[in-house]
């Protein structure tokens, strides 16, 4: 006997799950059916009892509870996906949200074909992925005791002499021998020393950390024949392929610009065309590493001793890329800087670049692609 579809919305929180289903045959009747524990017995119930009766297609928003009930659902060969929350249909008069209109209103949606599915990571990427995000953590941590140090110093009218740059060793020696009248001030810089030295201590074991997974990783060849670039290392490598995952999802750079939010905004209707910033969609860590590496092409096209390093041993189509994208990226870098804000400048060279990293991401996941 031939089974009924059903559309199986998930509302999935931390302690509960709210279930509801949407039939596929008329009446095409949509109903909750309540709520249940997030446990894996409780789902494993709730499968077994709609699949001895339908044909199941389930789906969940993203969120903190990660992809748990995605893979145990996969490990009962169940169809389901994953819906960009951000990306849910939504009414403009709707006031009222409840676990039981969510989930009603996903089984509605994925009924009717109009929720995204995001890409979910398998274990080993998702683990890289956890731990480049930990590093982009430590990093804005070590800025912001650095800041609090030194506007704790300027507060008392301490400013570092003419030529210490900021934050290197002469910086950090006078830091530490500013004199204060207030024994309650030299505690006060002591500790602010002291986090300093933590933090940055944390990222360069972070940074140690990523290079040991990177190089025993699956993706490893990924990741170096990325360093071909100028402006990427090991880290902004990695966490570029962890955040963006197969390159096979993208037919076409302009979707990865995209993806990264890197693409302007818009609002035309008619014969109007109004164009603003970059849309900020998607990854703000995958945005972040390449709009950095991006300020790398403000100098001149050159392979220094460290890029070659890099470059030694991977793809000449790989290098060659890399070499094109220096000539291009400096000569758009310099064809803009007298007309646009030096940020806008870089966020365009970036959303270039991006289009050179996915023709040398494809050259390894698609050997055919040029």
């Amino acid at each position: 006997m031939n089974q009924s579809m059903v559309y199986v919305g998930l509302d999935v929180h931390k302690e509960t799950i709210a279930v509801a289903v949407a039939h596929q045959d008329p009446p095409l009747q949509v109903e909750h059916l309540g709520e249940i524990a997030n446990r894996r017995e409780a789902i494993r119930k709730l499968i077994d009892k709609l699949g001895a009766r339908y044909r199941l297609r389930v789906c969940y928003e993203a969120g903190p509870c990660g992809y748990a009930v995605y893979r145990q659902l996969h490990a009962m060969k169940v169809d389901c996906i994953v819906v960009a929350p951000s990306l849910v249909p939504v009414r403009p008069g709707d006031r009222v949200k409840t676990d039981r209109r969510d989930a009603l209103k996903l089984a509605r949606h994925f009924r009717s074909g109009e929720l995204t599915p995001v890409w979910v990571p398998d274990p080993t990427h998702e683990a890289l992925r956890n731990l480049t995000r930990l590093r982009a953590t430590a990093h804005h941590d070590r800025t912001r005791a650095r800041h609090r140090l030194s506007k704790f110093l300027l507060k008392g009218g301490n400013v570092p002499p003419a030529g210490v740059r900021p934050w290197t060793e002469p910086d950090r020696a006078w830091a530490a021998a500013v004199t204060l009248e207030q024994p309650l001030d030299l505690l006060v810089r002591n500790d602010y020393l002291t986090q300093v030295e933590h933090h940055e201590d944390r990222v360069r074991r972070l940074d140690q950390a990523i290079e040991q997974a990177a190089a025993a990783s699956p993706l490893a060849a990924r990741i170096a024949a990325l360093c071909c670039m100028r402006g990427v290392a090991t880290v902004t490598a990695s966490t570029l392929v962890a955040e963006w995952g197969e390159m096979s999802r993208f037919a076409h750079p302009r979707q990865l610009m995209a993806y990264a939010g890197l693409v302007p905004s818009e609002s035309s209707s008619g014969k109007s065309t109004c164009r603003g910033a970059i849309t900020k969609t998607g990854s703000a860590y995958l945005r972040r590493v390449l709009v950095e590496a991006a300020f790398a092409y403000r100098h001149r096209p050159f392979v220094g001793h460290q890029l070659r390093a890099r470059q030694q041993g991977q793809p000449e189509a790989a290098c060659r890329i890399a070499w094109k994208a220096q000539q291009r990226l400096h000569q758009l870098y310099r064809r803009l800087q007298p007309r646009k804000k030096h940020q806008q400048v870089v966020v365009a060279v970036a959303r270039e670049m991006v289009g050179f990293l996915w023709a040398i991401d494809r050259t390894l996941s698609t050997p055919s692609v040029a």
